[in-house]
């Protein structure tokens, strides 16, 4: 049995997806269990701060704000309705909600993953009658295991600075991950004429958080990789010693 993902979007008629939709520069992320949700506000435009902050504490409770300002959390009992909420229409099918949803511009963003080509068109059916207007953007099949597919690109990238960021794909635009290389860092900081000191601080700054968030990851994907073989794949503890899994 193929897995496959769809990512689509949806309108219906909850008070923060129409929220967004007045607040081109605001993210609303959520995670819910059907008791307890927990939401993520990004305001990306400074000046809509203040008055989206003021909305959206009108319709659930907001627990703590970030240090930057740009974002603040919000908590609230779960308001899910099957009018508001995918999840409460596909809940008795073989189908996996990926969190969080995400709500832009009017629109309530999200990615399921269907073993079965006839739940999807059902899932259609369902929320086309519940009124939702429902825009497909994208339909893949599940390459690998279905745990890889589901790492999330926030969270490798979510501890990274816009300077540590920006270093990378630069460094990576000048061919410097190329074998062989084609620019070292102070050809590159030349080219883009910032200081080479300045530009490697961030470069690797940015290039050993990376490694720090994938190497779990890459543990557990080696070690299944290997033990579908009939392997042992031999890994490295922080310490630097090898360490032994077996599969049995």
């Amino acid at each position: 049995m193929t897995a496959f993902e769809v990512l689509f979007r949806v309108k219906h008629g909850g008070a923060l997806l129409e929220l967004s939709g007045r607040h081109p520069s605001m993210r609303v992320y959520t995670w819910c269990n059907r008791v307890n949700e927990v939401l993520e506000v990004e305001v990306g435009d400074p000046s809509e701060y203040g008055e989206v902050l003021e909305e959206v504490g009108r319709v659930a409770t907001v627990v703590g704000e970030s240090g930057g300002g740009g974002i603040h959390l919000i908590e609230s009992t779960c308001f899910c309705t099957p009018q508001n909420s995918v999840g409460m229409n596909v809940e008795d099918l073989p189908v996996l909600v990926v969190s969080p949803e995400v709500m832009v511009g009017g629109w309530d963003h999200y990615r399921l993953v269907f073993f079965r080509h006839e739940d999807f068109a059902e899932v259609v059916r369902r929320l086309e009658g519940r009124g939702f207007t429902v825009e497909v953007l994208g339909k893949a099949e599940v390459r690998g295991s279905l745990a890889g597919s589901l790492l999330e690109a926030d969270s490798i990238f979510s501890s990274l600075t816009g300077r540590q960021m920006d270093a990378l794909i630069r460094a990576y635009g000048h061919g410097y991950y190329r074998l062989p290389r084609s620019a070292d860092i102070q050809e590159i900081a030349r080219r883009e004429r910032v200081k080479r000191t300045t530009f490697q601080e961030h470069l690797k700054k940015g290039e050993n958080k990376i490694i720090e968030r994938i190497i779990p990851f890459m543990r557990l994907y080696a070690s299944r990789s290997l033990g579908r073989s009939g392997d042992a794949a031999r890994l490295t503890r922080p310490d630097g010693k090898g360490e032994t899994l077996n599969h049995d």
